[in-house]
């Protein structure tokens, strides 16, 4: 496989250069896995609130259980997650989008019912919607273009479409952080630049957001932070010092040749790296 990256120079191994101000998240000495075998080791990472950050790692890597610890859906062996401030834990202030979701297609649940879906942390006690919900799930609909699909069974939607409802959902959830688990899979290319575009939206309002990607080049070009991982963190901070050839060795533990033009570098590399974690 062959991905178009900006130039890089130097390394942040340490996330050195991550964004200043308070953390969002704040992930102390993790070290976490299933049936006593581990998936992360030994993981420090510090995301500033509004950050934009690229998550990048082979098939197996732990990309996933990073995301289901932050959320509090998997429980740390050791070490500790922060979500602003405060002990990771089920709620609305992360909303995670899976790759995959497990989901009865044939259930007659529609593409705005699915997005309600998204308000039930936020509903409190009464747990009925409200004018605001309804209104809340319209606009999520329409930012992700899905309008016009709110009265449509989920199970006639496009896997394209289907994503784009399930991150409309975690929209209407009103996080304050988004992880997202290769949100632009299936859709075209304008699709995908709408949704990068109410990424980059979303983190000029302070949301700080996680995508996890194999696309190195959308990663270089369109986020302000990288986080390589591989069950523990390799590298960490703006692309440009992150996207090396010795970083993303050690990180996909195989030999990748960068090739320089110009202002660009061309990362070339076995696609089965690339594969979904």
């Amino acid at each position: 496989m062959t991905a178009q990256v900006e130039a890089v120079n130097g390394v942040s191994p340490n996330g050195s250069n991550a964004p200043s101000g308070p953390p969002a998240i704040r992930v102390e000495d993790l070290s976490t896995g299933y049936h006593e075998e581990p998936v992360l080791q030994h993981v420090d990472l510090s995301v500033a609130a509004g950050s934009l950050v690229g998550l990048i790692g082979p098939n197996g890597s732990g990309k996933s259980t990073l995301f289901k610890t932050m959320t509090g859906l998997h429980e740390p062996w050791t070490g500790r997650v922060l979500i602003n401030g405060k002990p990771g834990k089920p709620g609305a202030d992360v909303a995670y989008v899976p790759q995959t979701e497990t989901v009865d297609w044939s259930f007659p649940v529609t593409a705005g019912q699915v997005v309600m879906m998204g308000r039930y942390p936020r509903l409190g006690l009464i747990r009925w919607p409200r004018k605001r919900d309804h209104e809340i799930v319209d606009r999520s609909l329409e930012k992700v273009g899905m309008s016009g699909f709110k009265d449509r069974q989920i199970g006639q939607l496009s896997g394209g479409q289907r994503q784009r409802v399930f991150l409309a959902r975690a929209l209407a959830q009103e996080p304050s952080i988004l992880l997202l688990d290769e949100p632009v899979s299936g859709v075209d290319a304008t699709t995908q630049h709408q949704i990068f575009e109410l990424l980059d939206q979303l983190c000029e309002e302070g949301v700080t957001t996680i995508v996890a990607s194999h696309d190195l080049s959308c990663v270089a070009q369109r986020f302000d932070q990288v986080l390589l991982l591989n069950r523990t963190v390799h590298g960490y901070g703006p692309p440009d010092e992150v996207l090396t050839q010795d970083l993303l060795n050690k990180t996909f533990q195989s030999h990748l040749l960068l090739l320089r033009l110009g202002t660009r570098t061309f990362v070339v590399e076995d696609p089965d790296h690339f594969q979904h974690d």
